[in-house]
């Protein structure tokens, strides 16, 4: 059986389109978060929300974004506004188990255990057979108690 040669040198080519693609640097958006997620564990939370803003504002269907965003309002005792952010992550993304854990953990430093329990419900539904963010929501909220 003969193959043509333009068929031999089209597969050598895309072959190689396909390994440079494994091999390629993160996208540029996940280069920003990348960044945000440094900068939370370091815990410098103003310079987590400052590369968080405008990846939301260029990403606004990225739950991840929105709940990162969040998480560093609320260390920062923004709880409003980390609530807002909360709430976007789970509108676009209602199974975010790290949303709901951590929008329950903003609830109970805001003395809302009722709503925190709200969200530890939604986990308990979510999660088949528990996971850690309700394990973890569920013992902030005894220890509030």
């Amino acid at each position: 059986m003969h193959i043509p040669r333009f068929l031999i040198a089209a597969s050598f080519f895309f072959s190689t389109l396909v390994f440079a693609a494994d091999t390629s640097p993160p996208a540029p958006q996940d280069a920003e978060l990348e960044k945000a997620k440094a900068a939370v564990t370091r815990k410098d939370w103003a310079a987590a929300q400052a590369v968080l803003e405008p990846y939301i504002v260029s990403n606004p269907r990225s739950a991840d974004g929105f709940n990162l965003l969040g998480y560093s309002l609320r260390n920062q005792k923004k709880y409003d506004e980390s609530l807002v952010a909360y709430k976007q992550a789970l509108t676009l993304d209602p199974k975010h188990r790290g949303a709901h854990e951590y929008i329950g953990m903003a609830y109970i430093q805001m003395g809302q255990l009722n709503k925190a329990k709200e969200h530890l419900a939604s986990l308990d539904k979510i999660c088949a057979f528990s996971c850690e963010e309700y394990r973890d929501l569920k013992k902030a909220i005894a220890e509030a108690k």
